[in-house]
Protein backbone atom coordinates (compact mmCIF):
# COMPACT_ATOMS: atom_id res chain seq x y z
CA UNK A 1 0.00 0.00 0.00
CA UNK A 2 2.84 2.06 0.95
CA UNK A 3 4.27 1.99 -2.89
CA UNK A 4 0.57 2.57 -4.03
CA UNK A 5 0.73 5.96 -1.85
CA UNK A 6 3.89 6.65 -2.91
CA UNK A 7 3.39 6.28 -7.15
CA UNK A 8 0.18 8.37 -6.49
CA UNK A 9 2.79 11.45 -5.09
CA UNK A 10 5.09 11.03 -7.99
CA UNK A 11 2.34 10.93 -10.31
CA UNK A 12 -0.07 13.91 -8.77
CA UNK A 13 3.50 16.04 -7.80
CA UNK A 14 3.44 17.82 -11.51
CA UNK A 15 -0.27 18.14 -11.49
CA UNK A 16 0.10 20.20 -8.16
CA UNK A 17 3.03 22.02 -9.50
CA UNK A 18 1.57 23.16 -12.68
CA UNK A 19 -1.89 24.15 -10.88
CA UNK A 20 0.37 26.33 -8.04
CA UNK A 21 1.96 27.71 -11.34
CA UNK A 22 -0.96 29.22 -13.03
CA UNK A 23 -1.45 32.65 -13.00
CA UNK A 24 -4.52 33.98 -11.16
CA UNK A 25 -6.88 35.71 -14.02
CA UNK A 26 -5.76 39.54 -13.96
CA UNK A 27 -7.60 41.82 -11.88
CA UNK A 28 -10.42 44.26 -13.75
CA UNK A 29 -9.03 48.00 -13.72
CA UNK A 30 -10.95 50.43 -12.10
CA UNK A 31 -13.36 51.23 -15.22
CA UNK A 32 -12.88 48.50 -17.54
CA UNK A 33 -15.45 49.99 -19.86
CA UNK A 34 -13.55 53.34 -20.25
CA UNK A 35 -10.58 51.41 -20.22
CA UNK A 36 -11.02 48.83 -22.84
CA UNK A 37 -12.48 51.41 -25.12
CA UNK A 38 -9.43 53.79 -24.87
CA UNK A 39 -7.28 50.83 -25.73
CA UNK A 40 -8.61 49.78 -28.64
CA UNK A 41 -9.20 53.29 -30.14
CA UNK A 42 -5.25 53.79 -29.13
CA UNK A 43 -4.69 50.55 -31.63
CA UNK A 44 -7.09 51.72 -34.20
CA UNK A 45 -5.39 55.43 -34.07
CA UNK A 46 -1.93 54.28 -34.32
CA UNK A 47 -2.76 52.48 -37.23
CA UNK A 48 -4.34 55.53 -39.29
CA UNK A 49 -0.98 57.79 -38.33
CA UNK A 50 0.84 54.99 -39.24
CA UNK A 51 -0.57 54.87 -42.85
CA UNK A 52 -0.32 58.66 -43.27
CA UNK A 53 2.82 58.61 -42.51
CA UNK A 54 3.54 55.53 -44.71
CA UNK A 55 2.01 57.12 -47.88
CA UNK A 56 4.25 59.18 -50.23
CA UNK A 57 3.53 62.92 -50.38
CA UNK A 58 3.14 62.57 -53.97
CA UNK A 59 0.25 59.81 -53.09
CA UNK A 60 -1.91 62.52 -50.88
CA UNK A 61 -4.00 63.69 -54.08
CA UNK A 62 -4.87 60.21 -55.18
CA UNK A 63 -8.16 59.41 -55.57
CA UNK A 64 -8.84 55.71 -56.70
CA UNK A 65 -12.45 57.27 -58.40
CA UNK A 66 -13.38 60.83 -58.99
CA UNK A 67 -16.22 59.98 -56.40
CA UNK A 68 -14.26 59.55 -53.48
CA UNK A 69 -11.71 61.53 -51.36
CA UNK A 70 -7.92 61.68 -51.88
CA UNK A 71 -5.73 60.53 -49.69
CA UNK A 72 -5.02 63.58 -48.00
CA UNK A 73 -9.08 64.45 -48.01
CA UNK A 74 -9.03 61.41 -46.24
CA UNK A 75 -6.85 62.04 -43.14
CA UNK A 76 -8.17 65.77 -43.31
CA UNK A 77 -11.72 64.18 -42.79
CA UNK A 78 -10.37 61.38 -39.86
CA UNK A 79 -8.91 64.61 -38.25
CA UNK A 80 -11.96 66.94 -38.41
CA UNK A 81 -14.19 63.86 -37.24
CA UNK A 82 -11.86 63.16 -34.14
CA UNK A 83 -12.22 66.36 -32.77
CA UNK A 84 -16.04 66.95 -33.67
CA UNK A 85 -16.43 63.66 -31.57
CA UNK A 86 -14.14 63.99 -29.02
CA UNK A 87 -15.14 67.67 -28.60
CA UNK A 88 -19.06 67.10 -28.06
CA UNK A 89 -18.35 64.55 -24.96
CA UNK A 90 -15.56 67.39 -23.54
CA UNK A 91 -18.27 69.77 -24.22
CA UNK A 92 -16.16 71.95 -25.86
CA UNK A 93 -15.58 73.32 -29.50
CA UNK A 94 -12.38 72.75 -30.62
CA UNK A 95 -11.47 76.14 -32.82
CA UNK A 96 -9.93 74.31 -35.26
CA UNK A 97 -10.39 75.26 -39.19
CA UNK A 98 -11.47 72.50 -41.18
CA UNK A 99 -8.68 70.14 -42.20
CA UNK A 100 -9.99 68.34 -44.73
CA UNK A 101 -10.68 71.46 -46.84
CA UNK A 102 -7.57 73.59 -45.71
CA UNK A 103 -4.83 71.41 -45.68
CA UNK A 104 -3.21 69.44 -48.83
CA UNK A 105 0.45 68.94 -47.88
CA UNK A 106 1.46 65.73 -46.36
CA UNK A 107 3.38 67.79 -43.62
CA UNK A 108 0.34 69.40 -42.51
CA UNK A 109 -1.92 66.87 -42.93
CA UNK A 110 0.21 64.20 -40.88
CA UNK A 111 0.81 66.73 -37.77
CA UNK A 112 -2.92 67.54 -37.73
CA UNK A 113 -3.79 64.45 -37.37
CA UNK A 114 -1.77 63.90 -34.43
CA UNK A 115 -3.20 66.77 -32.84
CA UNK A 116 -6.35 65.35 -33.25
CA UNK A 117 -4.94 61.79 -32.24
CA UNK A 118 -3.73 63.61 -28.86
CA UNK A 119 -6.87 66.04 -28.12
CA UNK A 120 -8.56 62.16 -28.10
CA UNK A 121 -6.51 60.68 -26.62
CA UNK A 122 -6.66 63.35 -23.37
CA UNK A 123 -10.65 62.72 -23.54
CA UNK A 124 -10.61 59.03 -23.64
CA UNK A 125 -7.91 58.95 -20.66
CA UNK A 126 -10.07 61.27 -18.69
CA UNK A 127 -13.16 59.04 -19.32
CA UNK A 128 -14.40 56.98 -16.46
CA UNK A 129 -16.92 54.25 -17.17
CA UNK A 130 -19.33 56.95 -14.74
CA UNK A 131 -18.47 59.60 -17.00
CA UNK A 132 -19.01 57.52 -19.55
CA UNK A 133 -22.72 56.48 -19.00
CA UNK A 134 -23.94 60.09 -18.56
CA UNK A 135 -26.18 61.26 -21.70
CA UNK A 136 -25.99 63.18 -24.48
CA UNK A 137 -27.23 63.95 -27.76
CA UNK A 138 -25.63 62.86 -30.68
CA UNK A 139 -27.53 64.18 -33.98
CA UNK A 140 -31.33 63.17 -32.96
CA UNK A 141 -29.98 60.25 -30.84
CA UNK A 142 -29.63 60.38 -27.18
CA UNK A 143 -26.78 58.53 -26.08
CA UNK A 144 -24.44 57.46 -23.53
CA UNK A 145 -20.94 59.34 -23.66
CA UNK A 146 -18.88 56.46 -24.30
CA UNK A 147 -21.05 55.59 -27.23
CA UNK A 148 -19.78 58.90 -28.70
CA UNK A 149 -16.50 57.85 -28.49
CA UNK A 150 -17.15 54.18 -29.20
CA UNK A 151 -18.58 55.66 -33.06
CA UNK A 152 -15.05 57.83 -32.93
CA UNK A 153 -13.64 54.63 -32.59
CA UNK A 154 -15.36 52.91 -35.14
CA UNK A 155 -14.98 55.87 -37.70
CA UNK A 156 -11.20 56.02 -37.35
CA UNK A 157 -11.34 52.21 -37.74
CA UNK A 158 -13.62 52.50 -40.97
CA UNK A 159 -11.28 54.96 -42.34
CA UNK A 160 -8.33 53.13 -41.82
CA UNK A 161 -10.19 50.36 -43.92
CA UNK A 162 -10.40 52.84 -46.79
CA UNK A 163 -7.08 53.80 -46.06
CA UNK A 164 -5.68 50.49 -46.34
CA UNK A 165 -7.09 49.82 -49.82
CA UNK A 166 -4.81 53.63 -51.10
CA UNK A 167 -1.67 52.43 -49.73
CA UNK A 168 -2.56 49.12 -51.61
CA UNK A 169 -3.53 50.10 -55.02
CA UNK A 170 -0.02 52.26 -54.77
CA UNK A 171 1.83 48.96 -53.74
CA UNK A 172 2.26 49.78 -50.18
CA UNK A 173 1.67 47.22 -47.21
CA UNK A 174 -0.46 48.71 -44.53
CA UNK A 175 1.01 49.18 -41.25
CA UNK A 176 -1.53 46.60 -39.81
CA UNK A 177 -0.13 43.85 -42.62
CA UNK A 178 3.60 44.49 -41.72
CA UNK A 179 5.42 41.96 -39.95
CA UNK A 180 6.62 43.10 -36.34
CA UNK A 181 10.27 43.69 -36.12
CA UNK A 182 12.62 41.21 -34.62
CA UNK A 183 9.48 38.46 -34.78
CA UNK A 184 11.60 35.89 -36.64
CA UNK A 185 9.82 35.30 -39.22
CA UNK A 186 10.34 36.10 -42.70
Amino acid sequence: MNRKICWLVIALTPICAIAQESPAAPAAPANPISASERGFYGLVSGEVVAAAEKMPEENYSFRPTPEVRTFGQLVGHVADAQYNFCGMVAGEQPSTKPIENTKTSKTDLVSALKGAVAYCDKVYAGMTDAQGSQMMKLMKYNVAKLTVLSVNTAHVDEHYGNMVTYLRLKGIVPPSSEKPANSGQN
